[in-house]
């Protein structure tokens, strides 16, 4: 066999394992051993052995083992291994389990990937005479200050105070009926309804709408019961822009709320509490029309509610995949379009006969 020949021999019977620094950047190497000690993974990873650098052994569980110079190591449990120079070990905590780290700083993204800490989970330096700190990937915490750093990785909450009771949410966002029915409030008693945003007029909301806790300065919301103003006037709805005659004589007839807004240079009409029928998840939700600056001469395409309307069978509703925001609250589209036999007419189509599509549309995936 020539040299060269057995250089490949040699090589094809090394082993793959990957080793890391403190932050935790994982390489490939290869080792002669199938069972190799601590000083040669520490060899393989470049240190020499005056170096006296530290391994951690990665085990498949998560646990991080320290392997002494000359203890053979079991591949079987893991081929990963972090090696650091340094001459002692840092102890943190995790919601509670023990890790050992070779460094004096850690990261928030290391203690992420120690952790198994879950992505849409936040993670947060336990303080106990202050507030605790949120960690980033690039945070970096000082494991030798003394004493044992606790870290906690929970799910991300908010909150919200509905009249006096504080609501702790698991989801950045919920819809106003919902938020009263959890802080015990009967949402069909008959409530004015104020979402409380800090420098700003109080605004009037439905209990179909949604409020996004991810933005700055919510506060709370206020609820005054019908009736009684405390000597704050009713709420108006909005008429930015006017419907034809016949429209607002037939909302007006219906008696719900409704109002016509301008956002982002559309033109909206929003119907609050409009019911939908048994079957789908939600009893009433709000509706909203795109009316075209030139309508009825351009023709009402669609509709769109909030909050999105789901069937309780859990079958899918199709073409519904359209979205809009409206005034900060997110809406769902229906793509429900007029068929070429029976096309937008300016001189008899409006808002009225748009509304009884829409009514068909719905009733329909409920089998009406």
């Amino acid at each position: 066999m020539s040299i060269q020949e057995a250089a490949l021999d040699n090589r094809a019977a090394e082993m793959a394992i990957e080793v890391a620094d403190q932050n935790l950047q994982f390489r490939e190497v290869l080792i002669a051993d199938g069972t190799p000690s601590g000083a040669q993974i520490a060899g393989a990873a470049g240190f020499s052995p005056t170096q006296q650098a530290t391994v951690l052994h990665f085990l498949l569980d998560g646990e991080l083992e320290e392997i002494r110079p000359n203890q053979s190591v079991d591949l079987g449990k893991g081929r990963q291994f972090v090696v650091v120079e340094t001459d002692r070990l840092y102890i943190l905590t995790i919601n509670g389990e023990r890790f050992e780290w070779p460094s004096r700083m850690i990261s928030g993204a290391v203690i992420r990937k120690l952790g198994k800490v879950a992505p849409d989970n936040e993670l947060l330096l336990d303080r106990v005479d202050q507030a605790d700190r949120p960690m980033g990937p690039r945070d970096l915490v000082d494991l030798g200050g003394g004493g044992i750093e606790a870290f906690v990785a929970r799910k991300p909450t908010w909150r919200l105070n509905v009249q006096g009771v504080t609501l702790t949410l698991h989801q950045p966002t919920i819809v106003v009926r919902q938020a009263l029915q959890d802080a015990g409030f009967n949402p069909d008693q008959g409530w004015q309804i104020f979402l409380i945003i800090k420098g700003q007029p109080k605004r009037a909301v439905g209990l179909t709408d949604t409020v996004d806790l991810r933005t700055p300065g919510i506060e709370k919301l206020r609820l005054t019961p019908t009736g009684v103003n405390n000597g704050e006037p009713a709420p108006k709805p909005r008429r930015e822009f006017d419907l034809l005659e016949v429209d607002e004589k037939y909302l007006d007839a219906l008696g719900c709320f409704w109002e016509t807004v301008v956002d982002g240079g559309h033109r909206w009409l929003l119907i609050r509490n409009y019911r939908v029928p048994a079957g789908y998840d939600q009893q009433m939700v709000t509706l909203a029309l795109l009316i075209p600056p030139t309508y009825p001469g351009a023709e009402i395409d669609m509709f769109y509610t909030n909050p999105k309307l789901t069937l309780t069978s859990g079958q899918p509703i199709e073409r519904t995949q359209v979205s809009a925001v409206i005034c900060g609250t997110p809406f769902n589209g229906w793509s429900r379009h007029r068929s070429g036999a029976a096309p937008w007419k300016p001189a008899i189509d409006n808002v009225v006969t748009h509304l009884a599509l829409v009514e068909s549309a719905i009733a329909k995936e409920v089998g009406q």
